[in-house]
């Protein structure tokens, strides 16, 4: 027996009819489908505006680069972030022309609001917040000092997508939220993300940056009418961003069953809790009070943590890491040392097996293994 950190579950038959009407259609790019996920997304989570987009990380630089030209931004602007996260997230920073600043992680692995405060200078212009497994830390006191400072926020929503706050689903405050749609998150496609702007003027003008700078879409030329509806302008340079009807029409039928099979992640982390909560040797990622959690990932610390994992890789237990600290990667080893409760927490941390296919058999056996041979 071999249980894997993450194995994706589709609805095989009813995402084949969807794409099969993509393919009966002829349209299998931008279009139809986008545009019905899109109002989908919006429905489901409340959110004002949604654009489909092919990662979150093209997402995360589309927020960044739009900012920056909106608000006259310079090279030399900075934007306060977290080493612990996958370094799409910093790298959207730099691929936007500004400083990444790094501030520490507090015990739920997100942005601690004192660490924030302390990197804020004149030169502060944006933050990114990451929901570190579907976790929302301390954002409302980020959100507070944000909005406090007029510094633009944008959140990170990969492992998000579900996590909802006193009912509400996050993203909508803050002034971009981008959300993942990766072949093993929570809403698994092959690869396909969503950016949500707060303001529809930002929504309307990053559908041209995720298709060259064109003011009309493919689509929208099908549907117009006359003999020009083939025209259309270049208004700036853009990218090939967008998502297509594909990667959509998967992401509808997944998200049919997203609350449900969310539901059945947070069970798989409360098994785990009951066996792991109270041990000298293990700790738990507590989540935040008030937060139903998407549960994205089962994050525990341990002070043996490489010696662990060979251990469970010998029961054919497969875990991994969330993530390492990014000041340790030679392209950001400027900030090294600036960062000690995440530094310390790159050494600690391991995330579970945590997928649908699990049972709770399977969940007490990791359980016991960890209990084990943690130290």
């Amino acid at each position: 027996m071999t249980v894997q950190l993450f194995v994706p579950s589709f609805r095989i038959e009813e995402c084949l009819s969807e794409i099969r009407e993509c393919l009966e259609k002829g349209w299998t790019g931008l279009g139809f489908k986008t545009a019905e996920f899109e109002t989908a997304w919006k429905n489901y989570t409340g959110l004002r505006h949604a654009h489909f987009l092919n990662s979150n990380t093209v997402g995360l630089h589309l927020a960044f680069e739009l900012f920056k030209s909106k608000y006259g931004w310079d090279d030399e602007s900075e934007v306060i972030t977290t080493p612990l996260t996958f370094v799409s997230t910093n790298h959207a920073i730099l691929y936007a022309g500004l400083k990444p600043v790094f501030a520490d992680v507090d015990e739920y692995l997100c942005l601690d609001p004192q660490s924030v405060i302390e990197r804020i200078t004149n030169k502060t212009k944006a933050l990114i917040f990451v929901g570190m497994g579907g976790n929302v830390g301390q954002y409302q006191k980020i959100l507070e000092i944000c909005r406090a400072r007029d510094i633009k926020l944008v959140l990170d929503a990969a492992h998000m997508s579900g996590t909802r706050v006193n009912g509400r689903h996050v993203g909508g405050d803050a002034d971009a939220s981008i959300f993942s749609f990766q072949a093993v998150k929570n809403l698994p496609t092959a690869d396909s993300g969503m950016i949500c702007f707060k303001e529809a003027e930002d929504d309307e003008r990053v559908r041209k940056l995720t298709w060259l700078g064109i003011n009309k879409d493919t689509y929208a030329r099908t549907a117009s009418q006359g003999a020009y509806k083939w025209m259309y302008d270049v208004e700036e340079i853009g990218h090939k961003y967008h998502g297509n009807s594909i990667m959509a029409a998967i992401a509808i039928v997944q998200l049919k069953y997203l609350d449900i099979d969310n539901s059945f992640r947070r069970q798989l982390a409360v098994w785990y809790r009951q066996h792991l909560d109270g041990h000298n040797h293990v700790n738990v990622v507590p989540t935040a009070t008030g937060c139903e959690s998407a549960q994205h990932l089962l994050q525990i610390r341990v002070q043996n943590r490489d010696n662990l994992m060979l251990a469970l890789n010998e029961h054919g237990v497969y875990p991994g890491v969330h993530y390492r600290d990014n000041t340790d990667y030679r392209m950001y080893a400027f900030a090294a040392g600036t960062c000690p409760n995440a530094a310390a927490a790159s050494k600690e941390i391991i995330s579970l097996p945590l997928h649908l296919r699990m049972s709770k058999a399977d969940v007490d056996l990791i359980s016991e293994l960890v209990l084990k041979y943690a130290q």
